[in-house]
């Protein structure tokens, strides 16, 4: 394949820099797509001590390959494996004490002849760790030290000058993932604990529970079913963090149904003023649209959405009111709609 030529940007049109933007995504894509038909049973092997490493994945590269290796400990981290990145010029001045018997190194190194690694070999022998090594070749030096090589095999760069790496950082980040997605599945990795790991962010928000961020106590407008409407609206009037709906309880606290202030706009509208009068029960909607606990934001968001709703009553196991979601919580979250 023939390499990208070499042309100054200050002399190309805006169609030539674009065809050169993509000819750099079709030398990835296909770097890419040989080291997927070259990869071998080796990677499945190296998930699999990774899985059953008793200690800490530590991962350590130089350059550009270290970058690589921040975000290959990033995302074991955040998939369930205890995962750090480690300087390799750091390690030799005491940063080597991060590592215990047992722990696993992943190194990374396209030529697999990087220095700062290989003088790393000796000390990780004498600590007991095992090293695992992501490179070209197994016959590089790094690959023949290592207990277990990934090989990548060769990968063209797209730089122009076939120097900086582009293609070949990329063929690393990207068997990273598989490697680091690959233990995540056998540890049968779920929402559940994603969410554990990220609390933070509207990622966070989305897979944390409904409990966690509903209206509960004051906050929450109730009414008893017997209640006349007008009497509820007087009973609750007042400052407080208000929501558009009174939710109506039994005498067991078990949700019964709710009237939201459209609900209460309509009777204005079609005169029928004099419903205010009556029990609120008579007029509010049975068996609301809500969710349980134990739901997620983002099952509480797809049910707003879908239902065209503004509030969402949280509920126990039986039935019992224990809070509220309000649109105005979790607006952030709401997809907005495409424009016609």
């Amino acid at each position: 394949m023939a390499m990208i030529t070499d042309v100054s940007l200050t002399q190309m049109t805006e169609a030539e820099g674009l065809a050169f933007a993509r000819e750099v995504l079709r030398v990835e894509a296909h770097a890419l797509e040989r080291v997927r038909e070259r990869l071998g049973v080796s990677i499945a092997r190296a998930a699999d001590l990774v899985y059953r490493c008793p200690g800490s994945v530590i991962v350590t590269g130089m350059g550009k390959a270290g970058l690589v290796g921040q975000k290959l400990a990033a995302t074991l981290a955040s998939t369930g494996t205890r995962a750090f990145p480690l300087h390799p010029a750091e390690a030799v001045h005491g940063d080597l004490g991060r590592i215990r018997a047992g722990d696993i190194v992943i190194a990374l190194s396209q030529s697999g002849e990087t220095y700062e690694l290989l003088r790393l070999v000796p000390a990780l022998r004498r600590l007991g760790a095992h090293l695992v090594a992501i490179t070209e070749g197994v016959a590089s030096s790094l690959g023949q030290a290592a207990d277990l090589c990934v090989a990548l095999g060769p990968v063209q760069e797209a730089c122009p000058l076939g120097l900086a790496p582009s293609a070949s950082t990329t063929a690393l980040m990207a068997v990273g993932d598989a490697l680091a997605l690959l233990v995540s599945k056998m540890r049968d990795f779920r929402a559940e604990d994603f969410a554990l790991y990220h609390p933070g962010g509207s990622l966070g928000r989305k897979l944390c529970h409904v409990e966690e961020v509903m209206r509960t106590g004051a906050q929450i407008r109730r009414a008893r079913p017997d209640e006349t409407v007008r009497a509820v609206f007087v009973r609750l009037a007042g400052p407080r963090r208000r929501s558009g709906a009174i939710l109506i309880e039994g005498a067991d606290q078990k949700l019964l149904g709710i009237f939201t202030d459209s609900d209460l706009a309509r009777l204005f509208e079609k005169r029928r003023e004099s419903e205010l009068d009556r029990p609120i029960g008579e007029v509010m909607t049975a068996n609301p649209v809500k969710v349980e606990v134990g739901a997620t934001i983002a099952d509480a968001v797809e049910a707003l959405k879908a239902r065209k709703i503004s509030e969402l009553p949280v509920v126990d196991r039986g039935g019992r009111l224990v809070g509220l979601i309000d649109l105005t919580d979790v607006i952030d979250l709401v997809p907005a709609e495409p424009e016609e």
